[in-house]
């Protein structure tokens, strides 16, 4: 078992234990993470904050949207300005961030194709990271990975829907993404759920807390809507083990709901946002989001507090400064208030309800 699927409680170190209940394991949930340069701290002026805010907890959790460069990376796969690939350093930008487990199925693990995969598995390996999503073949893929917390052990599963190029997806004897696919009804592949299913029933057995993640593209004529189908998919993850359910592919925030006690975050939005597409070419909402601090306690989630952060569309440097571009700041009061308001408005027909947000942030009512 390498350090891809189980980390040490050497990693506590980046923990304060003071600031963690005895019996709690603190799990913050990120937006994704499309990181394309470790950027200073005098080019992110709220790096600090961020990064006190996000020490608190045990542990952080991402998906990363970036191949990791290295020898074995291929043609690209995508043009230019969608291509998303960086060097090795940007993972420190993450672990300052107290990022620990990192998810890698998406519809960019394959921007430099199979080989890119196995680079990017590598560093993530070499970096200290605990991964799932992505693997040398689909059992690999599809298995938990696994992160040793001081307050008990997280466990992963992760899959794709939905444009995952040719090629992409794991075989038996492939390395790729483990890709939940539907068919042409709209259902979810049988063997494709089953998989999934099978590996979070058994994360459930051989860790404290379990996280289901998926990174969607079948999206609905409005990204901001959850597609009922995917509602349907994160309950049976709930009902198999999963502590909470974790979404990313649409850029902005989606609606929440809680199910057998387990909550469903279908779309956390961006927690960075290095695009090199040119500014307006996304909703102003892709430059907001929240992130969420969580409080788990035999494997049940006891407490959930969103606190909103912005991102700027704009680098340091003007409108041509990608670089500097999507870096998260701690959003001020009125921002936060709106921000939790749109959650709040996308969350409610699912029946999930916050406490009062004047304070800039929101508790979720489980």
């Amino acid at each position: 078992m390498n350090r891809r699927h189980f980390l040490g409680a050497g990693l506590g170190a980046w923990v304060s234990p003071s600031l963690a209940a005895p019996h709690d394991l603190k799990l913050t949930l990120l937006g994704q993470a499309l990181i394309e340069h470790d950027v200073s701290l005098a080019a992110w002026p709220d790096r600090e904050r961020v990064a006190d805010r996000l020490a608190k907890a045990d542990a952080c959790f991402t998906n990363l949207e970036t191949v990791i460069l290295g020898s074995r990376a291929g043609a690209p796969t995508r043009e230019a300005l969608t291509l998303h690939a960086a060097g090795p350093e940007v993972l420190d930008t993450l672990k300052a961030m107290n990022v620990r487990l990192v998810a890698t199925s998406n519809n960019h693990a394959f921007d430099l194709g199979s080989g890119g995969i196995l680079d990017t598995l590598a560093a993530l390996d070499a970096a200290g990271l605990a991964t799932a999503g992505t693997g040398e073949d689909l059992a690999r893929a599809a298995a938990p990975g696994f992160l040793q917390t001081p307050h008990g052990t997280v466990a992963l599963v992760a899959c794709a829907t939905g444009k995952v190029r040719e090629g992409g997806a794991a075989t038996a004897s492939r390395p790729g993404v483990n890709e939940l696919r539907r068919g042409p009804d709209g259902h979810i592949a049988p063997a494709d759920e089953a998989r999934v299913l099978d590996a979070l029933s058994d994360a459930s057995q051989r860790a404290d807390v379990v996280i289901a993640y998926q990174h969607n593209h079948d999206w609905e004529p409005d990204m901001a809507m959850v597609p009922p189908w995917q509602r349907r998919f994160a309950k049976r993850c709930a009902e198999a083990g999963a502590s909470v359910f974790v979404g990313h592919g649409a850029p902005l925030l989606q609606g929440i709901e809680i199910h057998r006690g387990a909550p469903l975050f279908f779309g956390l939005g961006n927690f960075l946002f290095q695009t090199e597409k040119p500014p307006g070419s996304y909703p102003s909402e892709a430059w907001e989001s929240v992130m969420v601090d969580c409080a788990f306690r035999k494997g049940r989630c006891r407490s959930a507090r969103l606190v909103p952060i912005t991102l700027n569309e704009i680098g340091t440097g003007g409108p041509n400064d990608t670089t500097t571009r999507g870096m998260p700041s701690l959003a001020g009061d009125a921002r936060a208030r709106s921000i939790l308001k749109r959650v709040g408005t996308r969350s409610r027909p699912f029946g999930a309800h916050f406490s009062d947000s004047s304070k800039g942030y929101a508790d979720l009512r489980l």
